[in-house]
């Protein structure tokens, strides 16, 4: 009977420090696997907005110079003719910051004034295809 009492008061103490130990270490294990792909996901992520935009915005300079028969001077130019409600951030500089490529020749056949043909990110990081996200 007495080593009954003992039994069960042992157990009722709690968890051992070497339980506590392997649970820590597979949480840990856990965490290490799991940081990197949650990372790499969001980078996806915002590639993929990033490609979004880029194409948005590409249509949205083509519409603007076919519609007014001039391409518009800055993107600001989008914004006020209402194609576009604001200027959209890039996904990695967390800044409306775009490079827009200014070009000579005319788009339309009755575009009457060059402007913006193209536009890009000023990011300067590499994208997981191995090229800048500035030449996307």
């Amino acid at each position: 009977m007495r080593r009954r009492r003992q039994i069960s008061k042992r157990q009722a103490r709690g968890f051992t420090l070497i339980e506590l130990m392997v649970v820590i270490s597979i949480i840990l294990v856990l965490l290490s696997v799991a940081v990197p792909v949650y990372k790499q996901s969001i980078k996806n992520a915002n590639e993929t907005v990033l490609k979004d935009d880029l194409f948005t915005l590409r249509n949205l300079i083509d519409e603007y110079t076919y519609d007014k028969k001039k391409a518009p001077q800055s993107l600001d130019d989008l914004v006020s003719a209402g194609y576009l409600k604001s200027l959209p951030k890039d996904p990695f500089t967390h800044a409306t910051d775009w490079q827009a490529t200014p070009e000579d020749t005319m788009l339309a056949l009755d575009q009457t004034q060059p402007g913006i043909v193209d536009v890009h990110s000023s990011s300067n990081l590499i994208g997981t295809d191995g090229t800048a996200y500035s030449t996307w």
